[in-house]
């Protein structure tokens, strides 16, 4: 794996986080909006489950597929940090967090950071060879 795509995880694992919450407020949505439909007939017993039991049911589903990708996402945030604050320059290491942890764009950092964008790229170029000694320096 390459350093960029290690300290590329975390924004994979929180978009995977976003869209299952949206999946959530989806099916809350769904399941809100189902009506019940009066009628004298006799209801069929073999008939399947109604509609809000079974957007409850899925919601729920996901619900615990999103939690086991939060606990995922502050584990890999916790060891990708470990790996930034091992960098010695203050100023690398916090563009590796604004870039891997904050999710910032590159004008952003540049702005926040006070540089030139092309000196952010520069930076970027030494901070990640920094991560990559760390990194070839981890026991396999």
């Amino acid at each position: 794996m390459t350093t960029k795509a290690y300290l590329g995880q975390a924004r994979f694992l929180d978009m995977r986080i976003k869209s299952k919450i949206q999946q959530i407020d989806s099916l809350r949505e769904l399941a809100t909006s189902c009506t019940a439909v009066l009628s004298d007939m006799p209801r069929n017993p073999n008939h399947g489950a109604s509609k809000v039991e079974s957007c409850v049911l899925k919601i729920i589903e996901v619900q615990e597929g999103l939690k086991d990708d939060i606990d995922a996402l502050v584990e890999l945030k916790k060891e990708i940090m470990a790996t930034i604050h091992a960098v010695e320059d203050v100023e690398l290491q916090t563009l590796l967090e604004k870039r891997y942890l904050c999710f910032l764009s590159w004008e952003r950092i540049a702005v926040e950071m006070h540089y030139s964008i092309q000196h952010i790229y520069r930076m970027h170029d030494a901070a990640l060879a920094a991560v990559t000694e760390i990194l070839a320096g981890r026991p396999a």
